[in-house]
């Protein structure tokens, strides 16, 4: 290659659109440029990958990092640091901070406050609201934006959009796919007095039952089609959504969190108590199997982390003055990992849910394969490494994981973004390079067709 390569991933088990081939990847400027074997070809930087698997970029298409307003739980430099530890590329981040971010200012603050702190690539989702509706179609497409996020529950204030009237209203806005939390808010309201005066945590998805779920994603899909707009139905907790959104592939993508998919109740209340507490709730074993089920057959197109991180303090007031949420963006690519170990789904299969998934959801320009053409995004791994997660591994503010103390196989080594190494065996290295993620929907608007 003329001018050389400016990194070269030399002898792992890379997975390329063929398979797991033992070869080599050259990057320069940032993106794929060869995948074969390279031989002693020079470059900048050499990288011994023997015995490491290389695997695309995990983008984590659910984060909330808490900046601005919320900066003493979590921020973009914090968060994207424990991203990074983790081997997550590029993480998509939640509107519900302090301002929501509801407009286009609101949007390029967050865009700003990443610039130089970022440690990976990222974008921001435009809140919808009952009263900017009509200025979606314009939001969804600025640089930055990862799209529309809906709450149909289990917020406060303006960003909760509880009836069909504003819902509708807000898919016949925009054209990109619209990510919804789907729980519904006439129910909860009738249902907290099972709680509202005190109760033991384990009382959570008693409130927040699965009719909860189950009626906020029938009533979102029937009005999705009725507006004829996508929708991205996150963090689904319940077998039931999963029968009803298997016949609805046309329309909905579904996400599963990996706290869904590895705790259940009563178990993880009586460990963890409110520290187990989340919205969508962890639910029984039942659940649990119906959405690794649903996750074999090819219902589930992603993996998120849903990462929510609150203080030790905040965590542990009485139930439900708890707030919920957990961190998870660090730990998702670990957990998966041992579930995969445990034969519960392929290296393929969580390749896809990871990387190829969120880029197929989102129209993610340039990432999620390891192609040539694409951003040098990388997660190297050892599937083999057997090691412990702890509290002190955690780069989040808060400082606790939900998993403190689980033993698991299979490790992030390196995280690699367009081509800079950012992490290399449990370090940070350099310094934050993290930059907006580009998407096919945006790129006219941006000039960069």
């Amino acid at each position: 290659m003329a001018g050389g390569y400016d990194l070269i991933l030399a002898g792992g088990m890379v997975a390329t659109p063929n398979g797991l081939e033992r070869c080599d990847v050259g990057v320069a400027g940032g993106r794929i440029v060869a995948i074969g074997d390279l031989g002693s070809t020079s470059a900048a930087q050499r990288t011994d990958c023997t015995g490491l698997t290389v695997l695309p970029g995990v983008i984590d298409t659910q984060v909330h990092f808490r900046e601005p307003g919320l900066d003493h739980k979590e921020d973009l430099a914090t968060g994207s640091a424990g991203a990074a530890m983790g081997g997550v590329t590029a993480f998509f981040e939640m509107p519900n901070t302090n301002p929501n971010t509801l407009n286009e200012a609101a949007l390029n603050d967050k865009l700003k406050r990443a610039k130089g702190r970022a440690w990976v690539d990222h974008a921001f989702f435009i809140g919808a609201t009952d009263e900017n509706a009509d200025e979606l179609t314009a939001l969804e497409l600025l640089p930055g934006c990862a799209g529309v996020k809906v709450f149909m529950g289990s917020s406060t204030g303006s960003l909760l959009v509880a009836d069909d009237d504003h819902l509708e209203a807000v898919l016949r806005h925009g054209r990109r796919r619209v990510a919804i939390h789907a729980e519904d808010e006439p129910r909860l309201r009738e249902r907290l007095a099972l709680v509202k005066n005190g109760a033991d945590p384990s009382m959570h998805p008693v409130w927040r039952d699965e009719e909860t779920a189950i009626r906020a994603t029938t009533r979102l899909l029937r009005l999705a089609r009725r507006a004829g707009r996508r929708v991205h139905v996150l963090h689904v907790s319940t077998a039931q959504e999963m029968e009803i959104l298997a016949q609805n592939k046309d329309l909905a993508t579904v996400e599963v969190l990996v706290n869904h998919l590895t705790l259940t109740a009563p178990d993880c209340y009586q460990r963890l108590g409110t520290f187990a507490q989340m919205n969508p709730p962890v639910r029984d074993a039942r659940h649990r199997d119906g959405l690794w089920q649903a996750l074999r057959s090819g219902v589930v197109d992603c993996i998120g982390s849903d990462h929510a991180p609150h203080t030790r303090e905040e965590k542990a007031r009485p139930y439900p003055q708890s707030p919920s949420g957990m961190p998870g963006v660090q730990t998702l690519l670990p957990v998966m990992l041992d579930h995969m170990n445990a034969g519960r789904l392929s290296l393929q299969r969580l390749i896809d849910l990871t990387s190829a998934g969120p880029a197929r959801i989102y129209n993610i320009a340039g990432k999620g394969r390891m192609a040539l053409g694409y951003d040098a995004d990388f997660s190297v791994v050892d599937l083999n490494a057997k090691r412990t997660i702890t509290n002190d591994w955690m780069k989040t503010k808060c400082g606790w994981t939900p998993f403190d103390g689980m033993n698991v196989t299979g490790w992030p080594i390196a995280t690699i973004v367009r081509g800079n190494i950012v992490m290399r065996d449990d370090e940070l290295l350099g310094a934050p390079q993290g930059a907006p993620v580009r998407f096919q929907d945006t790129l006219q608007q941006e000039g960069q067709f």
